[in-house]
This record gives C-alpha cells, sequence and structure tokens, in this order.
C-alpha cells in the first residue's frame, strides 16, 4: 500500500477524467458509484472511503440522479463551484449527445422494418427491466408491513383513481413524517451505505481533512446561491419563452426534478404522464422505446426526458427546421431536469449533511421510497399492457389480439435480470435480436 498522500489534482486533469467518465458510465447508478469508488477512492486517492461514502449516503437523500450529484459533490469539494460544473456537465454530456442523434436517426427510419423488429424485441426487455427494478427498491425498501402498505396504496392510488405522482410524494412524505413520530421503529433507515474499514492509503480529501471554506454551511451563503440559482431559472425560461411548448416544458422538467426521490424509475410515470398523456410530446410506444435506449447510453437513465425533449419539439413544430425543433427540445428538457441538482449540492449539500442521520429528516424520505415502489410496479403494468395488447385504448384496454412473444421474452428477461443476475445492456441487445429474427420469421 503506497502511504504516500497524492499530489493535488489540477482542474485539467480533473476534466480527463470527468470526460472519460461521460463515456463509460454505463451500467445505471449502481454501476457508475461503484466505477467511481474503484477510480476514485481505490486508483487515484482523490477524497477517502469515508468521506466518499459519507457524500454518498446524503446524495441517495436528495431528488435527483444520485450518481451524478455524488460526482459534482466530490468535484466541488476539489475545486469548488468550478469543480461542480466540470463535473456535472461532462457527466451527462456525451449521453445528450448521443440520444439527440438517435432520437433524430429514429424519426426519419422508425417505419423501417429492421428498426422496428428491433424495438418489438427491446419493449418486453423494458417491461421485465422496470418490474425487476420494483423488486430490487421493494427489497431494500419494505422492510415491514407498513411500508408494504404504503406502497400498495401508492400502487391502487395510481393504477385506479389516476391520482397525479406529485400528490402521492406528498401524501407518503407526510404519512412518513407523522410514522416517524408514532412508529419510529418502523421508520428508521437501514444505516445507508455504513462505514468501511478498508484502506487504499492516505488521500487527498481523507478523513481528517477540514471541510474547505466553500463547502461549509451558513445562512448567507445558501441565501446568495439560492438567489443566483433562482435568477439563472428565470433567465433560461425568458430565452425559451418565445415557443409556448419550450416554456411546458421549462416548468415541467424542473417539477420532475424535484420529484425524482428514489431514483429515475420513481420519476418515469410523472414523466410519462406529463409528457404522453397531458402535452402529447411523445406516444406511449415512444417513451418505451426511449427508456430502452436510455438502458444502453452511457450517463443517467434520467437523461430519457432528453429523448422526449426531442421528439417534443418535431412533433410540436418548435421550428421549422427539425433538427433544430428536436435539438431545442433535447437541450431544454435536459438543462431544467439538471439545473436543481446543481442547487442541491452547491447550496443545499453542507445543510443536507449536518441533518442527514436525524430521524425527523429520513422518516417522510423512508416513506417516499416506499410509495415508490408501488408507482413503479404501475409503470411496468402499464408497460405490459401496451407490449401484450398492442391495439388497446384506454376505453378498452384489451381491444385487439392477445400478443405472447413478447410475453414469453417479458419473462425470459425477468428471469435473466432476478436470478442469473445478467447486466442490463445484454438482455437488452439479446431481446432486440429476438425481436429482429421474429419479424422476419412469422
Amino acid at each position: 500500500m503506497d502511504t504516500a498522500r497524492p499530489a493535488p489534482v489540477s482542474l485539467g486533469a480533473a476534466f480527463k477524467y470527468w470526460l472519460k467518465l461521460g463515456f463509460i458510465s454505463f451500467g445505471g447508478p449502481a454501476g457508475q458509484i461503484s466505477m467511481m469508488h474503484q477510480e476514485l477512492v481505490e486508483k487515484r486517492r482523490w477524497i477517502s472511503e469515508h468521506r466518499y461514502l459519507h457524500g454518498l449516503n446524503y446524495c441517495m437523500l436528495l431528488p435527483g440522479p444520485e450518481a451524478i450529484q455524488l460526482a459534482i459533490y466530490i468535484s466541488w469539494l476539489m475545486h469548488g463551484v468550478k469543480g461542480a460544473v466540470l463535473a456535472g456537465v461532462l457527466f451527462f454530456l456525451p449521453a445528450f449527445l448521443l440520444l439527440s442523434l438517435l432520437g433524430g436517426i429514429y424519426l426519419a427510419f422508425g417505419d423501417v422494418p429492421l428498426v422496428q423488429g428491433i424495438f418489438y424485441g427491446i419493449k418486453p426487455a423494458v417491461v421485465a427491466v422496470v418490474l425487476f427494478a420494483a423488486w430490487r427498491i421493494g427489497s431494500k425498501a419494505l422492510k415491514n408491513e407498513v411500508l408494504w402498505g404504503m406502497a400498495a396504496l401508492a400502487f391502487i392510488g395510481i393504477f385506479f383513481f389516476d391520482v397525479g405522482f406529485p400528490w402521492i410524494v406528498l401524501a407518503a412524505g407526510l404519512l412518513g413524517a407523522l410514522g416517524g413520530k408514532l412508529m419510529p421503529h418502523k421508520f428508521k433507515g437501514g444505516g445507508g451505505h455504513g462505514a468501511s474499514n478498508k484502506q487504499y492509503g492516505p488521500a487527498l480529501i481523507d478523513d481528517d481533512t477540514p471541510t474547505p471554506a466553500h463547502a461549509k454551511f451558513s445562512w448567507g451563503k445558501l441565501i446568495l446561491t439560492t438567489a443566483i440559482f433562482v435568477a439563472i431559472w428565470f433567465a433560461a425560461m425568458f430565452v425559451v419563452s418565445g415557443s409556448q411548448t419550450l416554456t411546458d416544458m421549462g416548468n415541467f422538467f424542473t417539477r420532475a426534478a424535484f420529484l425524482t426521490i428514489g431514483g429515475a424509475y420513481a420519476v418515469l410515470p410523472y414523466v410519462y404522464q406529463g409528457g404522453v398523456e397531458h402535452y402529447g410530446w411523445l406516444t406511449g410506444a415512444q417513451m418505451m422505446d426511449g427508456l430502452a435506449l436510455g438502458e444502453t447510453t452511457p450517463g443517467p437513465l434520467i437523461m430519457v426526458v432528453t429523448w422526449v425533449g426531442y421528439l417534443g419539439g418535431v412533433a410540436k413544430g418548435v421550428f421549422d427546421n427539425p433538427i433544430l425543433a428536436g435539438l431545442a427540445g433535447a437541450a431544454t428538457a435536459t438543462f431544467f431536469t439538471f439545473l436543481p441538482s446543481f442547487w442541491f449540492i452547491l447550496a443545499g449539500g453542507p445543510l443536507v449533511e449536518s441533518t442527514r442521520n436525524e430521524l425527523k429528516f429520513t422518516a417522510p424520505l423512508t416513506g417516499i421510497t416506499a410509495a415508490v415502489v408501488g408507482v413503479v410496479i404501475n409503470l411496468a403494468v402499464f408497460f405490459a399492457w401496451h407490449t401484450f395488447w398492442p391495439q388497446g385504448t384506454d376505453a378498452e384496454p384489451f381491444a385487439g389480439t392477445f400478443d405472447a412473444f413478447p410475453l414469453i421474452v417479458s419473462i425470459a428477461a425477468f428471469v435473466a435480470l432476478w436470478k442469473y443476475k445478467a447486466d442490463i445492456m445484454k438482455v437488452i441487445g439479446v431481446c432486440a435480436l429476438l425481436g429482429l429474427a421474429y419479424t422476419f420469421v412469422k
């Protein structure tokens, strides 16, 4: 083990790492967090194990994609605001460019039989992936009958009574806060990621390294930073105010950013409700295709908003040129989705860190996470309905013929994910090939 402390890291050296990470950050949040740990804690020793987990624990409590927030947090500790912006933008920029390109190709060639066959196999894989996500979240979050009951209520509310996702989050948070007082033992967290005794040698930001001045909490700094972000938000809304569609996207994706407690799968039903049912930016089938592409491209899964924005910009004719229209929609959706993540770290990070072990703060989040399980199951059911009964409508959900092939593929994909721990990208790839083969054989 190397006993020498690493040399200070320049902003230029950090730029190279964060750019590389943006292109290789596959595997969803778990894969991205593991990748950063291996590189930044074990190999480069930019930050100690304890400080890394300390940052991760409170990023897990925040709305938004925890992996990108952790990257922002680490880079912020090292290089202040410049570092935060650098890491955050480079984390999602490659995915933004790739999904925008794929959106244009999809709209131009989506009717080609080859492309249709590929997505015919991908759709049932998405059903399995979302259902597996519900199982994965539920197995960790639903530790007792109270939390199971909250998950069931959330499913019933959104599936049978069409209750809006924000109302479910609010109700779950209030029930969690109440439960934390009346039944604290039912709403205690699972201890987060815990501490670790692993040692990799002295780190640049070590356990005993004082908190940098720019990372210490003060009410004045919180108010000033918040005011700056509010000003940026209003300036951005002014820029897009010439288009009603882009204005709607700015408002909608800002709300979505504050509702992503529980990860990207938690907010997908809300994005679906807004993007497909309310605004009509894309169809349900196109949303499923975008989710599949989001799973197989680098960056956080919430990058599916880039896809939604691109297709919405084209569908609503934001500009006469469809490429410009798509890019305007994609840029708007992406900007307003990620802006709050930077605010959470730069303004609220020190405050959240100081309160992360208090039950009065964590109990509402425990309740929300339980409700998220029910909401994600609803999303899986909704996608399954669209996949197995492709001609179904809201009025006649089981209209047309039942398609058995996607059901078989979905079951096989779920078993591969659940029992054999298969890689999501490989599962989607195999399902795409199966769909292509079946399309040309039948």
